[in-house]
């Protein structure tokens, strides 16, 4: 079946009654909105303001992708937050796999009113990650990780290869995001395929272990792989955030402007 992706990035005003609150989307490694679009959207649906930024070096082709850096993908989520901040009075910050630890450093580094994980990447298993530095020197590229879906005909239209420059900027922007686990204070809620095969259980021990001053809940998903907001439990996924969000904006309703005040961010470089 030939799906034609849309790589093009996501915005929508909120619609909704009671407190504003804002929902920034962030999409994965080597992937783009296409592979969230439809999680964005049903936010958008409930009546949030919605930001899904396409991220620098993604939607066009790899090899874009292995002249960006860590901090390019960071810098265009913060500037979603900021520019919801600006209109919000709760930002939520929501992301799938990279994503999801992209959201997870914007919580550790600015005042947003919860997290939303999909099977988020922390760690890097393969063997291989401590050499990247050197390795994209002489390798350019490695078979893609993309499509880990069980619900047949879904294709989330990844990179057919991976950068390996690319690999060495998201092993370091992991292990930033580990080091800055213990500053984020909002509640997060995770989504946990039973079986991933791109992100194992090391990234979500690295969560746990982190996660020292936040609330922290894991939800299971039974008939989903990696990429489950286009999977078979999509719809489950796209209920709990919202009702999440619902939740933190109503918790956060008497201040309403806690979650807009922003903390410098300190570790960028």
């Amino acid at each position: 079946m030939n799906i034609v992706p849309d790589h093009s990035p996501f915005s929508s005003a909120f619609t909704g009654t009671g407190p504003r609150a804002g929902v920034v989307v962030c999409h994965g490694f080597t992937g783009s909105p296409h592979g969230v679009r439809d999680w964005a959207q049903s936010l958008a649906a409930a009546g949030f303001a919605v930001r899904l930024p396409l991220l620098p070096g993604h939607g066009t082709s790899w090899q874009d992708l292995a002249r960006t850096r860590w901090q390019d993908w960071h810098g265009a989520v913060d500037a979603a937050y900021c520019e919801l901040a600006e209109d919000c009075d709760v930002v939520v910050m929501a992301g799938l796999s990279m994503g999801g630890a992209l959201a997870l450093r914007i919580a550790a580094t600015r005042a947003v009113a919860g997290v939303v994980a999909v099977n988020p990447g922390l760690v890097i298993d393969d063997r291989r990650a401590p050499m990247a530095g050197y390795l994209r020197f002489i390798l350019k590229s490695t078979p893609a990780i993309a499509n880990d879906i069980l619900k047949p005909d879904t294709d989330e239209c990844a990179y057919p290869r991976t950068p390996v420059a690319a690999a060495h900027e998201l092993n370091r922007m992991f292990k930033d995001t580990v080091r800055l686990l213990p500053r984020v204070t909002a509640p997060v809620r995770v989504y946990r395929s039973t079986v991933d095969h791109v992100v194992s259980e090391s990234s979500m021990r690295a969560l746990k272990r982190g996660l020292t001053n936040a609330p922290l809940e894991v939800l299971r998903l039974e008939n989903s792989y990696h990429v489950a907001t286009m999977d078979n439990d999509a719809p489950e996924i796209f209920r709990g955030t919202a009702e999440f969000v619902r939740s933190v904006a109503r918790s956060l309703s008497l201040d309403s402007g806690s979650a807009r005040a922003p903390r410098k961010d300190t570790a960028n470089d």
